[in-house]
């Protein structure tokens, strides 16, 4: 069933999907991207173009979403993809312009001067994407951005994409400092890296530092967007890694909290890797967090074995929060049906498009709550991204809570026996939290 949301979101965010309560269809092994608003926010501001914005059909396969995965060394290193290759699932779209997937890129070039935005805020990050520009195309790579900025000397930074004649030429952060010269052919895809981290934000293209700059007053958090002003431009191999994950794991557990009284047990292995064993039990963060960035590595030996992630829970009650589920089942064979949501899915509020991972070996989850707005990647690939529309709520399994709760583990029943590598956490919020 769609709800209210959904049926507004049909026409104002047609090229996105899964958001809202929307679920995908189960019967087909393909995920038609009809239309979606993953954030609220993007639905209001956008309700006056909504008669103007056709509705497209993507298709995805479940063998493109996991080809779309990154190798095992990048991933445990956080990094994913925030552009599948084939939709612009987990974007929003921020004015009437053609944005739109061709040949493996993001193309846009005709409409009204607008972002394509990621439905989450990114705060701390490295950021490496590929553009290519017809010579007098102006664009550019906001960074900590809302859906529509109004200055970018204060509300966001705006890395631009410009002719050399652009008082901010390429690499350069608009308003605020010119990049060093350097030589762009256009019509060539060329690579930029930006990393911001703090106030401290630097810009390379193709291997050349070109722009340093530290925010004296800095813009604690945003959005990634991707700009559409005048001609053509594309974008592709867009990828991220967030900064300024701090480990929750050690040897003797110091910073959690064990239920000795419920079934199952927590325990620490030989190489560092927490065993889940057993339930129905849980492991409790002792620090509660409302807003984050969560990575963490997690192995199930057998298809049928699962286990979760709960966020935003009530302290000390029985996995009273939201829960993200590590689960690698499937049905019919098929990687775009999950027996049990999936992991990535938002229990009971989201299965996982796709069920990236791969039973008995170790993979991925990058999990972001930002506000109402819940979204994760498996193995690189994103394969959730929900709002919470719901009445405000003290637990998450009745409505919507933004305030901070404790992380929880779980141990989901007797067969349940799980490792877990990495469990690395940073709040989102303050700009001067990352070290």
């Amino acid at each position: 069933m769609i709800n209210k949301f959904c049926k507004r979101s049909l026409l104002v965010l047609p090229l996105l999907l899964l958001t809202a309560g929307c679920q995908p269809a189960q019967e087909e092994s393909v995920v038609e991207t009809d239309a979606s608003a993953s954030s609220k926010d993007a639905v209001e501001s956008q309700n006056a173009k909504a008669d103007s914005m056709p509705v497209s059909a993507l298709e995805v396969t479940a063998e493109q979403l996991l080809g779309a995965r990154l190798p095992q060394a990048e991933v445990a290193e956080g990094w994913i993809r925030l552009f599948d290759g084939h939709t612009l699932f987990g974007w929003q779209v921020a004015g009437d312009a053609n944005w739109r997937v061709e040949d493996g890129s993001i193309v846009v070039d005709d409409g009204e001067a607008c972002l394509l935005c990621t439905s989450v805020p990114w705060q701390n990050f490295e950021l490496v994407l590929e553009y290519k520009a017809d010579a007098e195309t102006n664009s550019g790579v906001f960074l900590r951005t809302p859906l529509s900025p109004e200055n970018p000397a204060e509300d966001c930074y705006e890395v631009n994409i410009a002719p050399t004649d652009n008082p901010f030429p390429t690499g350069g952060i608009v308003k605020r400092k010119k990049a060093t010269e350097f030589k762009v052919d256009s019509n060539d895809w060329h690579t930029m890296k930006l990393v911001l981290d703090g106030e401290r934000l630097q810009v390379s293209v193709d291997g050349n530092n070109v722009c340093d700059y530290t925010d004296e007053v800095g813009v604690a958090e945003g959005r990634i967007g991707l700009q559409h002003n005048s001609g053509r431009i594309e974008f592709r191999d867009i990828r991220l890694r967030p900064l300024g994950l701090k480990s929750l794991l050690d040897d003797e557990l110091t910073q959690w909290t064990k239920y000795p009284e419920m079934p199952g047990e927590f325990t620490v292995t030989e190489q560092g890797d927490l065993r889940v064993k057993g339930g129905r039990t849980q492991l409790e963060s002792k620090q509660p967090f409302d807003d984050f960035v969560l990575l963490a590595e997690y192995k199930l030996p057998l298809d049928e074995m699962n286990s979760g992630i709960f966020f935003r829970c009530i302290p000390g009650d029985v996995m009273m929060g939201y829960e993200c589920q590590l689960s690698n089942e499937i049905k019919d064979g098929d990687r775009l049906k999950p027996a049990d949501c999936g992991t990535g899915g938002i229990f009971r509020r989201q299965d996982a498009r796709v069920v990236a991972g791969e039973t008995d070996q170790f993979a991925t989850v990058v999990l972001v709550a930002h506000g109402p707005s819940i979204a994760a990647w498996v193995n690189g690939v994103q394969v959730s991204d929900w709002y919470d529309d719901r009445k405000s709520d003290e637990n998450p399994r009745r409505g919507l809570r933004l305030k901070a709760g404790t992380f929880m583990i779980q141990g989901h029943d007797p067969g349940t026996d799980a490792l877990i590598r990495q469990f690395n956490v940073a709040t989102v919020g303050d700009a001067n939290q990352s070290e």
